[in-house]
Parts: C-alpha cells; sequence; structure tokens
C-alpha cells in the first residue's frame, strides 16, 4: 500500500519523503526493514528511530527540527494510534475457506457470503452467520444465535443459545458466551437450592473482544449486554444481568456479580471484584485487587475526585486516601515497639 493512502484513511502529514513510497507492515524501530513502519513518541524512541531501518517513521510534530535525508517522516497527534490502525489496514485479509467437510452445519443455519467455518465447528438449528466471519476449528454455536459480519470466533468457543453478536466480534478460545448465571433460591427448611431461571438472552456490540477463556452469562430474566468497543482480557468473568457500557476495558481476574452496571470508558484492572447490583460509573479507574461492595455505587462525582482518579482497596477508594491510611496503620504498629524502648 501506498503512504499516500494511508494519509487518506488515517490523516496525518507527509513531513518528509516521498508519498508514493510503499510500505508493507509495521514492526520495531530494531527490527523494521526498509518496507515497514515504526512509530515514536518521546525523544528517545525518536532518536532510536530515526537511526533505525525503517522506511517510516511516524512521530508528532514539533519535536525534531530537522529529519535525516531519505526517511520518510509522518506527523500525527497521536502516533502510536495511527501506527495501530495502520497495521490493521496493512494486514493481509485471510481467504475465505467455506465450510470445512469436517463441520456440522444445520440445514436451517444461514451463511452470510464469505463465511469461513473450521473443522469440527458445530452450528446449531436456525442460527445467522454474517457475512466474512470466520468460525474456527470446535467452536460450537447453538441453536438460534446471530452472528454479525467481519467477527472471528477462535477454537473452541462456545455460544449458547440466545447469544447475540455485532458486527467486527472477536471472541478468542474457549471463551463461553451464555451460558446460565449463578442464580438460585434456597429452601428455609430444607437448605436445598433451587436454581432461579436463567432464559434470558446475552447482546454483544460491535467491536468488542472477548479474551481466552473468558465467560460471560445470560440475563436470568431479562438481558446481559456488553457495549460497543468493550475490550476484555483473558479469564474474565461477567455475571448474568449485567450492562457494560462502551469502551469499557476489563483486565485479566475480573468478576463482575449478577445485575451490576459499568459506564461507558470505565477501566477495571486485574482482579477486581464486583459484588451483586454495584454500580460503577463512566470513566472510574479501579486498580488491580480493588473491590466494590454488593449493592454500592462509586463514581468520580459521588466521591469527589476528578476524572482519571484511580481507585484502589476494599471498598474502592481513591487511592492516595489509601496509602495515607495505610501510612497511619504502620506508625500504629510501630507505637507499642517504641514505647518498650524496643526500637
Amino acid at each position: 500500500m501506498k503512504l499516500s493512502k494511508l494519509i487518506e484513511e488515517l490523516g496525518g502529514t507527509v513531513a518528509a519523503g516521498e508519498p508514493n513510497r510503499q510500505v508493507e507492515g509495521v514492526n520495531s524501530s530494531a527490527q523494521a526493514t526498509d518496507a515497514e513502519i515504526v512509530f515514536a513518541e518521546d525523544a528517545a524512541s525518536t532518536a532510536e528511530a530515526l537511526a533505525g531501518k525503517a522506511g517510516v517513521v511516524v512521530l508528532r510534530g514539533g519535536g525534531t527540527a530537522s529529519y535525516p535525508q531519505g526517511k520518510n517522516i509522518v506527523e500525527t497527534v497521536q502516533p502510536r494510534l495511527w501506527f495501530a490502525r495502520a497495521a490493521r489496514l496493512l494486514a493481509p485479509a485471510l481467504p475465505a475457506t467455506g465450510v470445512h467437510r469436517a463441520a456440522i452445519v444445520s440445514k436451517s443455519a444461514e451463511l452470510g457470503k464469505g463465511v469461513s467455518i473450521g473443522p469440527g465447528a458445530v452450528v446449531g438449528e436456525r442460527a445467522r452467520i454474517g457475512a466474512r466471519t470466520r468460525i474456527e476449528a470446535g467452536v460450537a454455536i447453538g441453536d438460534g444465535v446471530r452472528i454479525g459480519e467481519d467477527c472471528r470466533i477462535y477454537p473452541r468457543a462456545v455460544l449458547y443459545p440466545g447469544t447475540t453478536l455485532g458486527n467486527h466480534v472477536i471472541v478468542h478460545a474457549g471463551a463461553v458466551l451464555g451460558a446460565d448465571g449463578f442464580g438460585y433460591v434456597r429452601d428455609r427448611e430444607s437448605g436445598a437450592y433451587t436454581q432461579f431461571p436463567q432464559q434470558g438472552t446475552l447482546v454483544i456490540e460491535d467491536d468488542v473482544e472477548i479474551g481466552a477463556n473468558s465467560t460471560i452469562d445470560r440475563g436470568a430474566l431479562k438481558q446481559t449486554r456488553i457495549g460497543r468497543g468493550t475490550k476484555m482480557d483473558n479469564l474474565v468473568h461477567i455475571g448474568h444481568n449485567c450492562e457494560i457500557g462502551e469502551d469499557v476495558i476489563l483486565v485479566t481476574g475480573v468478576g463482575i456479580s449478577g445485575s451490576c452496571t459499568v459506564g461507558k470508558g470505565a477501566v477495571i484492572a486485574g482482579q477486581v471484584g464486583i459484588g451483586d447490583h454495584a454500580h460503577v460509573g463512566p470513566g472510574v479507574i479501579l486498580g488491580g485487587q480493588a473491590g466494590v461492595l454488593s449493592g454500592k455505587t462509586v463514581t468520580n462525582e459521588g466521591m469527589g475526585v476528578k476524572p482519571g482518579t484511580v481507585l484502589w482497596g476494599t471498598p474502592a477508594r481513591p487511592l492516595m486516601q489509601v496509602l495515607r491510611e495505610l501510612a497511619l496503620v504502620a506508625k500504629l504498629a510501630k507505637a507499642p515497639r517504641r514505647a518498650a524502648g524496643r526500637e
């Protein structure tokens, strides 16, 4: 692809070099060839990129007075983002392979143009799969499942009946979508548990990515919904009836109990635990191993902190507050030793 075509698609300015330069891919500054693109965001990485063999260097404007002769330079406000988007445009498209002879596809299933289904995959009755979607080996797609266009479902993922995926959704290996939620009613007399009906649905909106071995339960009597653009790491669990907003980040080990809401743009770091019927507001950042108690609401406004403030600990509260509390506890722990003259 020509550099000028990338500029047309992604914006930016060719500050030096030849706009018609052909590029084939992206790479690191240390390994790039003259047909590849690298990016830089600070003085050190800029110096490394300009000294390397990369054919094109993407950086912020104004940081360098002049560029080495023969270098092709793209200036843009967000070099890392431009680089990532360029990588997607330059990635070779995988060819459509059709339905493998070892796949099992129901006669009532609807397959869009250019769908690929790998060996051992099973597609249930009345399932619908959109154009150019790839279903890899061993995937199980239940009856009536809806999958949009340009999705990719990696090996051994399981989509239960009642699951709907939008367009451009990525589901990594071993993920399980739409299983029953963990909901039971206890008999006060006998102590025995009876499952509360788990007959709702699961909706995954466009551009969501779900990590390997992650699980999302369907609603009990209503719907579980994952908002557009949300990205889930591996080993994340979301319980039934949850509503996750748009562009949320969920990192490895996050566990969200049933009937919770998470607002747009929230960042939930590794091993965070959220109790049932809790509410995390838009833009909230929960640091690693933070905890939100059942029924609690955590918002930037409610806690009197600026958007972008990291909340930590259990119950989750501003990180600086937690650090002050820990320092105070440490001083109190030392006080008896000082009084006894042992320190």
